[in-house]
């Protein structure tokens, strides 16, 4: 019996060091990755290998890249430089600058690179408000006083975040697909007529002389495209610049004025 018993156990304690043989072995399978960033799939080589320009010089990192609309995760439409990297629908991995570099509107593309500063405010080389969005995940001051104004003026009937309602469209969505700034700008300014889905008398109001929108109507354009790019999540953004001393003096100038 007792060589039984021996045996038995001997048995028993190569049966687990074959096991972990094994298990070591499916480990070091899985945990290698591919030589190449590629074999991992599109998404995943645009997040790993920063755009290299045409003319063969180094690699630029925030390169501008059109919005693939045939995607449906965000990861797969941050620009090519993959300087945005997102892990789902409206969350950002922290420390990624975040943007996506073009929207294309019916009447063309729309550059979002932020190319200058402004009274406190990002405009692109055109002169169009954008918004920005810095390596630590923090918003600019301006595109975040856009979430503020939007949520205290526009929410009620354009839905939290920008989301739309059942009575009024999601101007997220409208401010990358349908409308450009100017566009935009007439129909907060005068108004519009028979919007959205339901009741056909449906009537959006005039906002030019409502100073708590129109002074910040460029902040509220470039909070909504922050959103409609999926650059920023729902809800109250985590992290946002300082006020400058400049957009504090033209917030004074419009709204005392």
């Amino acid at each position: 019996m007792g060589e039984s018993l021996t045996m038995t156990v001997s048995t028993t304690a190569s049966v687990l060091a074959f096991s972990l043989v094994l298990a070591n072995a499916a480990f070091a399978q899985t945990a290698t990755p591919p030589a190449d960033p590629a074999a991992a799939g599109a998404g995943a080589a645009a997040a790993t290998s920063p755009a290299a320009p045409a003319d063969g010089g180094a690699p630029v990192r925030g390169a501008p890249a059109a919005i693939d609309r045939t995607k449906n995760s965000v990861e797969m439409q941050v620009n090519a430089a993959g300087s945005a990297v997102a892990t789902g629908v409206g969350a950002v991995s922290p420390g990624h600058v975040t943007g996506v570099a073009q929207i294309n509107l019916p009447d063309g593309p729309q550059d979002l690179t932020p190319a200058n500063m402004e009274n406190g405010r990002w405009y692109n080389a055109d002169g169009i408000p954008t918004f920005k969005v810095d390596e630590n995940g923090e918003l600019d001051y301006a595109s975040f006083s856009g979430y503020r104004r939007y949520h205290a003026e526009c929410h009620v009937c354009h839905g939290p975040d920008g989301e739309g309602s059942t009575y009024a469209p999601a101007l997220k969505d409208s401010v990358v697909h349908k409308m450009d700034y100017y566009q935009f700008q007439q129909i907060v300014a005068s108004g519009m007529q028979n919007i959205g889905s339901g009741s056909a008398n449906q009537v959006m109001p005039a906002f030019g002389t409502n100073k708590n929108v129109w002074c910040y109507v460029d902040d509220i354009y470039a909070y909504l495209l922050a959103r409609g790019t999926e650059s920023i999540p729902r809800g109250r953004p985590a992290k946002k610049a300082a006020k400058s001393d400049e957009f504090a003096a033209q917030e004074n100038s419009c709204m005392e004025g």
